[in-house]
């Protein structure tokens, strides 16, 4: 009996350590994916310009969020202060080995060139430029001039509906691109309203509000009643200048630009900005980033943002505009689509 327990016993530690034997040889669980790693690089208006380098950061904080990355480690930003900030903020995120760099705006072509040079594995986008042709660059672009001319179609229509005969527009920096936006606010205008003067002004600046406050405090006293801007922060200076003088009884209206911007406007129950001019830097942002981390990035291509791809347009809600100006709206913005009507992009010769 004595051998037979031993026996048993013995037989149960055997069996123990071929159990865990066969534990040891099981294999390993896999590794966790790495997370995809996407960062911002704001030019000189701030990550809160209300405008350009805000839509855009709303876009990769969405692409973020589907992805369930986390804030400040897998997607996060750093900030210009100046010019001389763009190659240096743009390597730190290289040296980081980050999957995708994005820097809105075309003031960063010559630094985006250099960097893509520097760093030739490295993913970058740049939107509102098409000049950085490199194989590791995709460029995004925006049909600014259809947006434009929806707005115009809105400003003609309400200046007309009220009585009013003279409108504006100012921009940022006078280059090509922004011309694009006062070449399709001004043919919008003149569709419906052919009688309508437009007054137009540049600031030179894409981060001075205290400018656009002067500019628009210029142009509503010389009897503009809608004014659309094309100045990133600096047009924040003219919705603030249509928001004093409606509060006080003198109703003048504002057009806001890449995001909407009727919020920036509210006064009591009300908003001074008539609509807005999205720009869909949020798409484009998004789209490319989705596509960079599903190995798809589009590197050397230059991807267009139109009305035929939802890439510019207006808010889906418009409180300040009636159902009749947002009928016609879509009306010009079909036939836009459809290429029955073409927006020329280069404003009349006065």
């Amino acid at each position: 009996m004595k051998y037979r327990t031993l026996f048993a016993a013995l037989l149960v530690v055997a069996l123990a350590f071929t159990g865990c034997a066969k534990k040891a040889e099981a294999p390993a669980p896999a590794p966790a994916a790495p997370a995809f790693k996407v960062g911002l690089v704001t030019d000189l208006g701030g990550i809160d310009d209300k405008s350009f380098n805000q839509g855009t950061w709303e876009g990769i904080v969405r692409f973020g969020e589907e992805n369930k990355l986390v804030k400040g480690t897998d997607y996060k930003y750093l900030q210009s202060a100046a010019e001389a900030d763009y190659v240096p903020n743009l390597s730190t995120f290289a040296d980081e080995k980050l999957d995708l760099i994005i820097a809105p705006g075309f003031l960063f072509a010559k630094a985006m060139g250099e960097v893509a040079d520097k760093y030739p594995n490295q993913k970058l986008m740049i939107i509102d430029d098409s000049s950085v042709q490199k194989p590791n660059v995709v460029c995004a672009v925006f049909a600014e001039h259809e947006g434009s001319y929806l707005v115009g179609v809105a400003a003609g229509l309400k200046a007309k509906a009220d009585g009013k005969k003279v409108l504006g527009f100012i921009g940022g920096m006078q280059f090509p691109l922004i011309e694009k936006f006062q070449a399709g606010f001004e043919q919008g205008v003149h569709a419906v309203y052919p009688e309508a003067k437009i007054l137009v002004d540049y600031a030179g600046d894409f981060a001075a509000p205290d400018k656009g406050q002067a500019i628009a405090q210029k142009q509503y006293n010389a009897g503009a009643y809608i004014i659309f801007h094309a100045a990133g922060g600096t047009g924040n200076g003219m919705i603030k200048e249509a928001k004093e003088r409606s509060e006080k009884g003198d109703i003048r209206w504002a057009i806001g630009v890449d995001k909407d911007q009727y919020t920036d406007g509210i006064y009591g129950t009300k908003s001074a900005v008539l609509t807005s001019m999205m720009k869909r830097v949020d798409v484009a942002a998004h789209d490319v980033a989705k596509m960079t981390m599903d190995g798809q990035f589009p590197g050397g291509q230059t991807l267009v943002f139109s009305l035929k791809n939802s890439g510019v347009g207006i808010p889906a809600d418009n409180p300040n505009l009636t159902p009749e100006i947002l009928a016609q709206i879509k009306d010009y913005a079909d036939k836009i689509a459809s290429g029955a009507l073409v927006v020329s992009e280069v404003p009349a010769k006065k």
